[in-house]
């Protein structure tokens, strides 16, 4: 059975989340599309609804369905597939969910993660954030996770944004975006080659479905300029997030690394925001493992058939919130060593 894609979209109060969404429901290419919501009067999505109801779920003039949570995500999940497995309601092929300003997408991400109910019927294909230019500096500290953890930035308000002064405010703005997740795509909602499309399909989170795209997913070089060692000044970006990268040559026992890996997470598992990388595992050499994590809760790993390129290197990326790299380094390190094998950090 296909699983369906759910993308998450997020951002904080006011960020553009309700308008980028309406944006795509007019496109007949999303008509097959299911929406969950907190509740229809947050999203504005008023000129879509057939009518005002009750009704958790309600059909849109486009042919989408909006849905509202009730309870939990998992039972809406549950409950919307159900319907949509027995015909009474229209066979969606994807599923957006749409989160309050306020709210963490960490627990989302869990339950589409861990939760075998659930992944048995969804997949995550990525998580999307809007980002408000004109006040994205004064709430950035607010979304810190929401940024780290995405697969797509969108940035809104753009178009007011046109005077020398917010123009180079819009471009520091994106710098410290790229600083905080530097493998996030980045999209101007007003540049004229703003796609829509791009920000669907990614595969990041299964990437079993693209092997041949697992080093644009992975994308670890572009954490190379981000490691900023002993010497970092945080007040410089105004955030406690880090991202980076390091790299083990040799392969490592599948006993050394899920040990190492597993205390890492029940120690330092709040702040690990995301990870992710290919891993090669001495025992299987012809097979690299993609591994990815949202805190304490990590997806089962995904085999690939064959490494994507000449290059057999474990590749890990984490970002983090007050863990420095130097520590990641050491607990690898101190385990590697453990199993006499050599660790090179890129």
């Amino acid at each position: 059975m296909t699983r369906i894609p759910v993308t998450l979209l997020t951002g904080f109060l006011g960020s553009g989340k309700s308008t980028l969404l309406s944006i795509i429901l007019r496109e007949p290419q999303f008509w097959d599309t299911a929406v969950i919501v907190n509740e229809f009067g947050e999203v504005g999505l008023d000129n879509f609804l057939v009518e005002h109801s009750s009704k958790q779920l309600i059909e849109m003039t486009t042919g989408c369905l909006c849905c509202t949570i009730r309870g939990d995500i998992r039972q809406t999940l549950l409950t919307l597939h159900e319907r949509r497995a027995s015909g009474e309601i229209p066979a969606f092929s994807r599923l957006i969910v749409e989160t309050t300003g306020l709210a963490d997408p960490a627990p989302v991400i869990h339950t589409l993660a861990i939760d075998t109910s659930i992944t048995d019927l969804f997949t995550l294909d990525g998580v999307i954030t809007t980002v408000d230019v004109i006040n994205g500096d004064s709430t950035l500290e607010k979304c810190l996770k929401q940024v780290a953890v995405a697969d797509r930035i969108v940035l809104t308000k753009t178009d007011l944004a046109k005077d020398p002064v917010s123009a180079k405010d819009v471009r520091r703005l994106r710098e410290r975006l790229e600083n905080i997740n530097p493998g996030a795509m980045i999209q101007d909602r007003n540049d004229p080659q703003f796609s829509l499309a791009r920000l669907f399909n990614t595969g990041q989170y299964n990437p079993s479905d693209r092997p041949d795209e697992v080093c644009a997913w992975l994308n670890a070089e572009a954490y190379h300029d981000h490691d900023h060692g002993d010497g970092y000044d945080v007040n410089r970006h105004g955030t406690d997030i880090q991202a980076y990268s390091f790299v083990l040559d040799e392969p490592i026992s599948t006993l050394t690394f899920t040990t190492a890996l597993e205390l890492l997470i029940a120690d330092k598992g709040e702040n690990l925001l995301r990870v992710k990388g290919v891993v090669h595992l001495a025992e299987m050499p012809g097979r690299p493992a993609v591994i990815h994590g949202v805190q304490h809760v990590f997806h089962d790993p995904v085999w690939l058939d064959d490494w994507p390129e000449d290059d057999h290197q474990t590749k890990l990326v984490f970002i983090t919130r007050n863990i420095p790299k130097k520590t990641i380094e050491a607990f690898f390190k101190s385990w590697q060593s453990i199993g006499s094998e050599e660790v090179k950090v890129a």
